[in-house]
């Protein structure tokens, strides 16, 4: 499987919505994380009705693909993202465990995040064989690290954060897409 940024597998669908975002040093990565996180939030109270009852687009999750090479700030990105969601503990890289599992309180209820590495996969059918679909299911916000060990069987994403050095400095550049509705009503407020 390539591993490699430019050689992920794209997703067979259009893109509705690309921004790129530079990000000088670690801080700025950081501060994305927490506006990637109140946009998670924003879009999943915009879509639940008025008393928690969910309406006809109700928030069913979001699946978010990081790729790009070691180093590339995949997991600091995950880490700023559940600080910005209150997430007060310890945050583990899931290179070993290929999950951590999180719950966080928020006022309309628990939102469930699960955060998967999959670098250590070295056929798309150890992700089948390790029954990770009922995760990406349940409503969840998944980030899934090193996705296209996973080949096509992880589906659409609705958001692809690619992360790269800069070709200059510390930085990084991030290159998200979104490929639905709640992807991009996620990106639109980052």
């Amino acid at each position: 499987m390539p591993d490699h940024p430019d050689r992920a597998i794209a997703p067979p669908a259009e893109v509705l919505l690309e921004r790129f975002f530079a990000f000088a040093d670690e801080a700025a990565t950081l501060a994305f994380g927490e506006r990637f996180a109140r946009a998670i939030e924003s879009v999943a109270l915009a879509q639940e009705g008025e008393r928690g009852e969910l309406n006809a687009q109700a928030f069913h999750g979001l699946q978010v693909q990081l790729v790009g090479d070691l180093g590339a700030g995949k997991t600091t990105l995950v880490r700023a993202t559940l600080r910005g969601l209150g997430h007060t503990g310890r945050v583990r890289s899931p290179t070993y465990t290929l999950v951590e599992p999180y719950v966080l309180e928020r006022p309309a209820g628990e939102l469930a995040l699960y955060h998967f590495d999959l670098y250590r996969f070295t056929d798309p059918a150890e992700w089948a064989d390790a029954g990770f679909r009922e995760y990406f299911d349940s409503g969840a916000v998944c980030l899934v690290e090193w996705p296209q060990r996973a080949g096509v069987l992880l589906g659409v994403p609705d958001l692809v954060f690619s992360l790269d050095l800069a070709s200059e400095g510390d930085g990084r550049v991030l290159v998200a897409r979104a490929y639905s509705e709640t992807g991009k009503a996620c990106l639109e407020r980052c």
